[in-house]
């Protein structure tokens, strides 16, 4: 068989890839808009703390296990991680409407976190192995552009379902749906792509890291710099999921409003993606990743005073998606671009293990300061933080060089 790297020449797969990612983007989608409202109306949880554990879960269970798949991306194989991860979503939508107990929701967003890191990790890693140097800012915009805008359009599905038919069951039977299809796609239709990476390698020049974790961590001034950029990021992510439903219900938004508003967020976030994909290919990507960051912090910092206006709420979300647009597919081809191919599924795991801490983080620091200051308090702390990390783009993260011949 002969084997090329290329968009072009891998379309099939790649296409299959990118209905995958959609697929795996939907089981986040399904818990999106509802869950403040679920955990209020089913266990009568009022505390934000309490009521964002299930993030906290699911952000620290995503983020290790996105850095064990990188780890064993290479040693074990990008389709079989894939698949096992659909295994554990399963039981997801059973588990969250069967139980009478908050403990068990814990346990469904646990097995979730764990669906998303083997199942998102292994589709974006193996869309670099098949598109090569080129066109890798294209390949993660098309990857989040899938698995973001399945977010949104099932946040506004499971909010359009709660507000119809109730908080439960019917929400979740879109997660049954989404699960086993899902695995299917994988199971039957996905091949591994280690063959690709054997090929890139021969060809690149890039420098080994002398430790993929450190390097991508702290030592090294680009790497670093889009880990920290990711983990405030998905903080600020963390807590519009939590805490925007809820300042939305304090404000007497019904749950089908509730659901748009806090849809066109991931919406946007995944249409513009197919955009500024193509853009962290031809643009600076420093450039992408300051402008980005800064127009999330930004918004953040407008939000709490302007929930009385749907208007104005609609435009500010909006925004927030543009931002996220701009960084989101930039992170992970900035990182493909400075890593070495034998590599760069360690150290684009090591990111996305820092990047899906935000989650924790972001739950954890946004509920504690909303119940003991509120949650504009909250909302404007994220904001400042999500400002700062701009600056750390700006002053630490060196230029780098653009391909040509694109």
């Amino acid at each position: 068989m002969d084997i090329r790297l290329g968009l072009r020449e891998n379309w099939k797969q790649f296409s299959l890839l990118i209905l995958v990612s959609a697929f795996v983007g939907g089981m986040v989608g399904l818990e999106r808009s509802i869950f403040p409202e679920y955990a209020q109306k089913v266990f009568g949880i009022e505390s934000k703390t309490a009521v964002l554990s299930f993030i906290t879960a699911f952000g620290i269970t995503k983020a290790l296990t996105n850095y064990f798949t990188g780890r064993l991306a290479n040693l074990i194989g990008r389709k079989n991680l894939l698949v096992f991860g659909w295994l554990f979503a399963i039981p997801v939508p059973f588990i969250l409407m069967n139980v009478s107990n908050w403990n068990w929701v814990i346990v469904a967003n646990l097995l979730l976190g764990i669906n998303q890191g083997l199942t998102w990790s292994s589709t974006v890693v193996m869309k670099i192995d098949l598109v090569g140097e080129k066109n890798r800012g294209l390949a993660m915009g098309l990857n989040e552009f899938a698995g973001y805008f399945a977010i949104g359009i099932v946040a506004f599905l499971s909010g359009y379902v709660a507000d119809q038919y109730g908080i439960t069951p019917y929400p979740f039977y879109i997660g049954i749906v989404i699960s086993i299809i899902g695995l299917l796609l994988s199971l039957f239709f996905i091949n591994d792509t280690g063959k690709f990476v054997n090929l890139e390698s021969k060809t690149d020049d890039s420098t080994a890291l002398k430790n993929v974790f450190w390097e991508t961590t702290l030592k090294d001034k680009t790497l670093s710099s889009v880990s920290q950029a990711g983990l405030v990021n998905n903080l600020n992510d963390g807590m519009i999921w939590g805490l925007l439903p809820m300042i939305l219900l304090q404000s007497n938004y019904d749950s089908q409003n509730i659901g748009i508003i806090t849809a066109i967020y991931p919406t946007v976030w995944g249409l513009g993606q197919l955009f500024t994909g193509r853009m962290s290919d031809v643009y600076s990507k420093k450039a992408m990743l300051f402008w980005g960051m800064l127009l999330q912090g930004i918004a953040i910092l407008i939000l709490p005073f302007i929930t009385e206006s749907y208007i104005i709420l609609v435009v500010l979300t909006f925004t927030l998606g543009i931002g996220t647009a701009l960084v989101y597919p930039t992170f992970l081809s900035t990182i493909a671009a400075a890593t070495n191919p034998s590599q760069r599924a360690e150290s684009i795991g090591t990111f996305r293990l820092w990047r899906d801490l935000g989650y924790a983080i972001g739950a954890v620091v946004s509920g504690i300061i909303a119940d003991l200051f509120g949650v504009s308090m909250a909302i404007l702390t994220i904001g400042g933080i999500t400002i700062l990390s701009a600056m750390v783009i700006k002053y630490r993260m060196p230029q780098l060089k653009l391909i040509k011949n694109i």
